[in-house]
């Protein structure tokens, strides 16, 4: 690999031994959050981005991570990658903590990955770790950026994360009454209540994009199929007046489960 000055030093001291799934975890946590965050910055070269072990020394755990990021990119620049990286790090782990929202991971992925960072830590009695960006010039080390963080710390922040992750897998239903909705694709198998169905639908009225199609009631089923099945004119030139429950996932539209059907229009040319 030859010489890469910009390293991420990763100390993790514990006082029992570490289970083998969560050391491999912490790293790769740890080496998924630095490829998103070189996505951020530099998106063209985040394929290129990896991470390596060089050394760990003895001791308490001490791992010289390697981020390898493209040759175009000088190694001042990498070094400022690590540092910004190394800061971000430690900034949304303590909005964890703080239960500051606008500041924490937003997605499930990345609360998995601070998830696996620290778990090593948060199941140790009195444990800890660091995170540092560092730099090595002609032999030495010089530390641009740290982070600590012990074991109570790491379960505060495990306790928030599974808060979160509760709220983003929780779908919330929202009702709306007698509004239009048209087929994008349609099936003429039966479809069982409550599930997703093979069929997609337009209600301009709660989005403009196209969502899966679930049935809430067994009568407003029949009676969408009975159109879809046997009616003479193309099922996609008719409008279905319906209510319906809008599934939604974080905040977003995924589905609507219908549960009754007022009526059948034809749609203009």
């Amino acid at each position: 690999m030859g010489e890469h000055p910009a390293h991420i030093v990763f100390t993790l001291d514990t006082k029992e031994p570490i289970e083998i799934g969560d050391f491999v975890k912490a790293f790769s946590g740890l080496a998924d959050e630095y490829k998103r965050h070189v996505h951020e910055v530099a998106p063209d070269l985040s394929e290129s981005s990896h991470m390596f072990v060089r050394k760990i020394e003895s001791g308490s755990i001490v791992a010289d991570l390697v981020p390898i990021i493209h040759a175009i990119i000088n190694d001042m620049d990498k070094a400022l990658v690590v540092e910004e990286f190394v800061r971000k790090y430690g900034g949304r782990f303590r909005a964890l903590i703080a239960g500051n929202r606008n500041d924490q991971p937003r997605t499930k992925a990345e609360f998995q990955s601070f998830s696996d960072t620290i778990q090593a830590i948060a199941n140790d009695p009195k444990g800890s770790a660091i995170i540092e960006a560092a730099v090595f010039k002609d032999g030495k080390k010089e530390i641009t950026a740290a982070f600590r963080f012990n074991s109570q710390q790491a379960r505060e922040a495990r306790l928030e994360i599974e808060s979160r992750r509760r709220e983003m897998e929780k779908q919330e239903a929202s009702d709306h009454e007698r509004v239009l909705m048209v087929f994008t694709r349609s099936d003429v198998n039966k479809a069982d209540i409550g599930k997703r169905s093979g069929e997609r639908v337009k209600i301009e009225e709660v989005s403009d994009k196209s969502l899966a199609l679930m049935y809430g009631s067994a009568l407003a089923e029949h009676r969408i199929k009975h159109e879809i099945r046997e009616a003479d004119e193309n099922v996609y030139k008719k409008g279905f007046v319906v209510d319906v429950n809008v599934r939604r996932r974080e905040g977003r539209p995924v589905a609507y489960s219908v549960t009754n059907l007022h009526d059948v229009i034809d749609l203009p040319e």
